[in-house]
C-alpha cells in the first residue's frame, strides 16, 4: 500500500490534537454517559494517551484504508516502519521489537559480544527497571556510574575503563549504554558535549556503544540538536513506538545492517517475534510524520498556560535546567487532592503531588493543544478557588 494513500483514506487527522471538536462515532446509550473521544489534556503522558474506545476507533479507520499485515512480526507495515525509522535515525537497518525492556537487552547483549562488562548510567531503565535481564539471561555486569546524575561524566567511564583492564583478572569493557532523557530522573537530558566525548573515547578503545533513546524525539526541541546528531554517537539506539507516536506498544531498534541482520533470531528466542504485531503499530507512521511540529506547538501553549499561572497569586512554576518535557507545578491555598480532582472534572487529568516538595509533575505532550490556552487557564484557576 502507498503511503499517501494510506494516510489520506484514515481518519486519523480527527485524532490532531488541532482538531479535539472531532465528532465520535454514533454512540449507544450507554456509550452516552461516557467522556467525549479526543478531548482529554493529560499532563501524565508522554503522546496522547489514547484510551481504548479512541485507538479503537482510530484503528478501524485505519484498517478502512487498508493495513499490510506482518507474520510473525515480519513484512507488512512492521517492515515499512523499521526502514522509516532507519531513515529518521541515520542507521542503516532497524528491528522491531515488542517492548523497550527487550530492546535494550538484546543490543547490549549483541554489542558485547565476549567482552561482558557493561557501565551504565545508576538511574537508567536498564540498570534499575529491567529485573537484571541483562545480568540473568546474557551473563552481562552492569557497572552503574554517576548516581544522580544524567551526564555519565568521561572520567568516571575512563576510571572504570582503565580499572577493567587493569585488575588482578583483565576484564575489558564491552559496551557503554547511556540512557537520554532519564526518565526517573525527570527526563532530564545528558549534555550533548559530554556524550560526545564519551563516544570518542569510546570508539579509541574499541568499546561499543549503545543509546536509550526512548524519548529520543523529544531532544531536538530542548538541545537543538537533531536526532540523527544523537544516534551518530552510538553503534545502536532505541526508540519506543508508543510513548510519543501513540502505538500500543512496541519498539525499535536500529543499527548497522550487518547487526541487525538475522538479530529477529534473537528476537524470537526471548518470546519477542509476535505472530501479529500490527494492531499495536498501524497509527505510529502518521504520528512520527508530525511528532516534531506537535510537540513543538505543545511547549508554545504550554508556555503561555504556565505564564499564564504565574502571573496569578499560588501559582509557581519551577523549569529543570537540563529538562525536557517535564516542569512542576505548586498551588497554594488548596489540597492536592481536592485541585486534581476539580481539575479532573475538567477532563484534565494531573500526577498527584509529590509528597517531599507538594509540587505537581506536569509533563508536556499534544493534548495541550486540545482546549484555547484561555480554557486551560480559566480551568486550573477554578480548581484552585473551588
Amino acid at each position: 500500500m502507498h503511503r499517501r494513500t494510506f494516510l489520506a483514506g484514515t481518519g486519523l487527522a480527527a485524532a490532531s490534537p488541532l482538531l479535539a471538536t472531532a465528532a465520535p462515532p454514533v454512540a449507544t446509550a450507554s456509550q452516552a454517559r461516557l467522556p467525549s473521544l479526543f478531548s482529554r489534556v493529560s499532563f501524565v503522558t508522554d503522546g496522547l494517551d489514547l484510551d481504548t474506545r479512541e485507538y479503537a476507533s482510530l484503528l478501524h479507520e485505519t484498517a478502512q484504508a487498508g493495513i499490510e499485515a506482518d507474520w510473525y512480526s515480519n513484512g507488512g507495515v512492521v517492515a515499512q516502519l523499521e526502514e522509516k525509522f532507519a531513515g529518521l535515525l541515520g542507521k542503516q537497518a532497524a528491528m522491531f521489537v515488542p517492548t523497550g525492556t527487550l530492546a535494550n537487552h538484546i543490543a547490549v547483549r549483541g554489542l558485547a559480544g565476549d567482552d561482558r562488562r557493561v557501565l551504565v548510567q545508576a538511574e537508567s531503565h536498564l540498570y534499575n527497571d529491567s529485573g537484571d535481564c541483562a545480568s540473568l539471561l546474557s551473563g552481562l555486569n552492569l557497572v552503574p556510574l554517576a548516581p544522580g546524575e544524567a551526564t555519565m561524566p568521561l572520567e568516571e567511564v575512563r576510571e572504570w575503563v582503565e580499572r577493567s583492564t587493569h585488575g588482578r583478572v583483565p576484564m575489558k569493557v564491552g559496551v557503554i549504554s547511556i540512557e537520554t532523557p532519564v526518565r526517573r530522573l525527570d527526563h532530564r537530558m545528558a549534555g550533548f558535549a559530554q556524550l560526545q566525548r564519551v563516544s570518542a573515547y569510546a570508539r579509541e578503545q574499541g568499546i561499543r556503544l549503545h543509546l536509550d533513546g526512548a524519548r529520543l524525539f523529544n531532544l531536538p526541541q530542548h538541545s537543538g540538536r537533531g536526532v540523527r546528531d544523537y544516534a551518530a554517537l552510538f553503534d545502536t539506539v532505541y526508540v519506543s513506538l508508543w510513548k510519543h507516536f501513540n502505538g500500543m506498544s512496541g519498539a525499535i531498534l536500529a543499527g548497522d545492517a550487518a547487526f541487525i541482520e538475522g538479530l529477529y533470531h534473537t528476537r524470537r528466542m526471548f518470546g519477542g517475534s509476535l505472530p501479529r504485531a500490527w494492531p499495536g503499530l498501524a497509527l505510529v507512521g502518521h504520528y512520527v510524520d508530525r511528532y516534531a511540529q506537535d510537540y513543538a506547538q505543545a511547549w508554545q501553549a504550554a508556555d503561555r498556560l504556565f505564564a499564564a499561572l504565574a502571573g496569578h497569586p499560588g501559582f509557581v512554576v519551577r523549569r529543570l535546567e537540563d529538562g525536557t518535557s517535564r516542569c512542576f507545578l505548586s498551588v497554594a491555598g488548596v489540597s492536592a487532592s481536592d485541585f486534581a480532582q476539580r481539575l479532573a472534572e475538567h477532563d484534565i487529568v494531573i500526577a498527584g503531588a509529590r509528597p517531599d516538595t507538594g509540587e505537581f509533575a506536569m509533563d508536556v505532550n499534544p493534548t495541550v493543544l486540545r482546549r484555547p490556552t484561555e480554557a486551560l487557564v480559566a480551568a486550573f484557576l477554578q480548581a484552585a478557588r473551588g
